[in-house]
């Protein structure tokens, strides 16, 4: 069961996350990294051409690389979501000044994108909100909410931190996380198999799936390789 407050509404288990980062660094990243490491690999181009088009960041935490995308690939839009009311408010303090190009969200992210079929041209995640929520909710919802021929892109963990292997079905792991107030908890997070990605994106209605594991530059006790996940949603 999910930790509940005395008011009823579920605490905000990532009000701690990028904290002390946003307190020093203000700037816009100049590099863009799917990797579990953020230090190399596969850029922003894996997302294509980006000139003109409307944009998802799910699970955008600060928008980082969100406004990465908005400041260097010249879209339309990239909304930024993100459920955590402290990650929203950090995403419009640090950059709310990119608007109307860069547009930070504050919703449940499957709400987010039920509430817009068929917006979006590409809808992306760094290890965001597909980690955090079950695909078989996600998936659908974001292939619902891409135009037909549009790009789902995400980067997810290989296996878990520590090299435990990943799940041989659609099923999640409870992992350490904090409340506003320090309390200990978890949250679910999944760390799948690559053909269990693969069947669930088929599922989902996505076509011309593929996976690329992006191994790490260097190997230590926080090291992961890394699944990059791409997909069409059928035209």
């Amino acid at each position: 069961m999910a930790w509940v407050s005395a008011q009823g509404a579920a605490p905000d288990l990532w009000h701690h996350y990028g904290r002390s980062r946003t307190n020093t660094d203000r700037t816009v990243p100049v590099s863009f990294s799917w990797v579990w490491a953020q230090d190399g690999g596969p850029g922003a181009e894996v997302l294509g051409d980006l000139t003109g088009l409307t944009v998802a960041d799910l699970g955008a935490g600060a928008a980082r690389h969100a406004v990465h995308l908005v400041t260097r690939s010249a879209p339309a839009r990239v909304d930024a979501v993100d459920a955590s009311p402290a990650q929203h408010a950090m995403a419009c303090d640090l950059y709310g000044h990119l608007a109307p190009s860069l547009r930070p969200v504050h919703a449940d992210v499957a709400d987010h994108l039920d509430g817009h079929p068929g917006e979006y041209d590409v809808i992306y995640s760094v290890f965001g909100a597909l980690d955090f929520t079950d695909p078989r909710l996600l998936l659908p919802a974001a292939a619902r909410a891409l135009r037909p021929g549009g790009l789902f892109a995400a980067s997810t963990l290989g296996h878990y931190i520590g090299g435990g292997p990943a799940e041989p079905d659609v099923q999640h792991t409870d992992i350490p996380a904090r409340t506003p107030d320090g309390t200990p908890t978890t949250m679910p997070r999944w760390v799948l198999q690559e053909h269990v990605w693969t069947k669930v994106l088929d599922e989902a209605g996505f076509t011309a799936i593929s996976i690329d594991r992006l191994l790490p530059a260097t190997h230590g006790p926080r090291s992961a390789d890394t699944l990059l996940l791409r997909a069409y949603r059928s035209r």
